[in-house]
C-alpha cells in the first residue's frame, strides 16, 4: 500500500518574551502564528468503512491539534520558567492566559514541544512527518521527523 502525507494549516495568536536575549525580542511581543502539520500513513483499505481511503480524517487531526496546541497557546503569553517570582506574579495579573514552559519560547523550541504533544495523540499507524511554524510572513522554523536522531518521531 502507498504511504500518503496530509497537511493541515492552523492559525493562532500568541505573545512571548525571550529571557536574557540581547535584542528587541527580550520584550513581550506577539505573532500571528501559522502552524502546518504534516502526517503520514497508509490509507484505510476497507470498502465498508466511510473512512476508506483516508489515513486520518482531517476533522480528527484538527481536533488533536486544537486540543494539544491551539487551546493552550492561542491568545496567551508564553514565557520561560525561572523569571523572578515578582515578575511572574505581575505577568499573571496582567495576562489572563499565561503559559509557562521549561524552555526559551523560540519557534524552534515550540516546534519540539508541539511535535511531542501531537505525536502522543495520533492514532496508531499515523505518524507526524513535519511541522512548520510561521512566526512572521518572512520567517518560519521547521521540524522534520526524518531529521531527528535515529529518525525518532519526537
Amino acid at each position: 500500500m502507498a504511504v500518503i502525507r496530509l497537511t493541515k494549516e492552523f492559525k493562532f495568536e500568541a505573545a512571548h518574551a525571550l529571557k536574557g536575549y540581547d535584542g528587541p525580542c527580550k520584550s513581550i511581543h506577539g505573532h500571528s502564528y501559522g502552524l502546518f502539520v504534516t502526517v503520514s500513513g497508509e490509507p484505510i483499505c476497507d470498502p465498508a468503512s466511510p473512512k476508506d481511503g483516508m489515513i486520518i480524517d482531517f476533522s480528527a487531526l484538527k481536533s488533536i491539534v486544537r486540543d494539544c496546541i491551539i487551546e493552550p497557546f492561542d491568545h496567551s503569553l508564553i514565557i520561560q520558567a525561572g523569571y523572578p517570582e515578582a515578575e511572574m506574579s505581575r505577568a499573571g495579573e496582567m495576562f489572563s492566559k499565561l503559559v509557562v514552559v521549561p524552555y526559551q519560547p523560540t519557534s524552534e523550541n515550540l516546534l519540539i514541544d508541539f511535535a511531542s504533544r501531537i505525536s502522543a495523540k495520533l492514532p496508531e499507524g499515523v505518524h507526524l512527518c513535519a511541522l512548520k511554524l510561521q512566526e512572521t510572513v518572512t520567517s518560519a522554523a521547521e521540524w522534520l521527523a526524518s531529521d531527528q536522531p535515529n529518525n525518532e518521531r519526537t
